[in-house]
């Protein structure tokens, strides 16, 4: 397991509050990510997950709270400045490139680099964590099945050498063999040393990569704790496990 610096807090949201109009998805959540964690965030579908992760990134206006990313408030900036201090997100629904090549789309996750050997050197680690990807590196992005898109995604993300990954929703709408796939190279990537925030609907396997989990419910965090325990947690494994 990655090790984890417990004094070194990556990512520290605090008080967070989204409305969409008049509806509050978002209704002032707290919690933190430390460096060299997989933190999962789970619940059902419109819990107020994903409109989490775009706040943090900017991409959705917060209407109250904080968002700090080493140490330093973000709101404000652009996704662009953040990609360049280390925080990616790879969205749900993965947002290929579609007229890109796969190999075009892993070069447009490097293009805060200039490092042109390195580069060439990290697209054969991509192709190594994903050799579907490396047998259709010419072909477009958009002509792949939905589990290829979201292999793309996530290289394309790894390319901008993150520092904390925030990832979207990975699994959605995928086939059970791809599934498997996506959680391996989650795991692999955080055993990697890179830190990961996972928002999943598929709470049983997000929690079982886990070091820590919260839980989250109409737009509130409910519950919180390790991995582990809130797998085994009698209310979670009714609520999201079905048992």
């Amino acid at each position: 397991m990655a090790a984890i610096d417990e004094g070194n807090i990556l990512l520290a949201v605090s008080g967070l509050k989204v409305a969409y109009g008049g509806i509050q998805a978002v209704k002032g959540v707290d919690f933190e990510v430390r460096q060299g964690e997989l933190v999962s965030l789970i619940g059902a579908n419109g819990a107020g997950k994903s409109t989490t992760l775009k706040a943090i990134t900017g991409l959705q206006p917060s209407n109250a709270g904080e968002v700090r990313y080493m140490g330093r408030v973000i709101k404000g900036q652009g996704a662009w400045d953040l990609v360049k201090q280390g925080l990616v997100m790879v969205p749900e629904g993965r947002g290929t490139f579609t007229r890109m090549t796969i190999t075009e789309n892993l070069q447009m996750g490097a293009y805060i680099r200039n490092d042109k050997k390195e580069i060439e050197a990290d697209i054969e680690k991509v192709f190594a964590l994903f050799p579907r990807l490396k047998e259709r590196r010419k072909q477009l992005a958009g002509t792949m099945s939905g589990g290829e898109q979201q292999m793309l995604a996530m290289g394309r993300a790894l390319m901008a050498r993150p520092k904390l990954l925030l990832l979207d929703e990975p699994s959605m709408g995928l086939s059970p063999i791809m599934v498997d796939k996506i959680f391996e190279v989650v795991n692999d990537i955080h055993q990697q040393g890179v830190t990961v925030l996972l928002v999943e609907q598929n709470a049983s396997r997000a929690l079982q990569l886990a070091n820590r989990g919260y839980v989250m419910e109409s737009g509130e965090v409910t519950m919180s704790g390790a991995g582990e325990e809130l797998l085994n947690d009698p209310k979670v494994r009714a609520a999201y496990l079905g048992e």
